[in-house]
């Protein structure tokens, strides 16, 4: 999903509660890296390598 305001450039939008699921967890890689993106039980993101 993407959304744009005025003059700002488009960029994607995602849903953590989508990317994570029901396990609250979701592997991220940048290049060769692999992070792991959790949603806590308060409802904060959590990014971990």
């Amino acid at each position: 999903m993407s959304m744009t305001t005025g003059d700002t450039p488009q960029r994607p939008v995602w849903r953590a509660e989508e990317l994570c699921g029901d396990s609250g967890l979701a592997t991220i890689t940048l290049g060769t890296e692999v992070y792991v993106l959790r949603i806590t039980r308060t409802g904060k993101l959590i990014l971990t390598k």
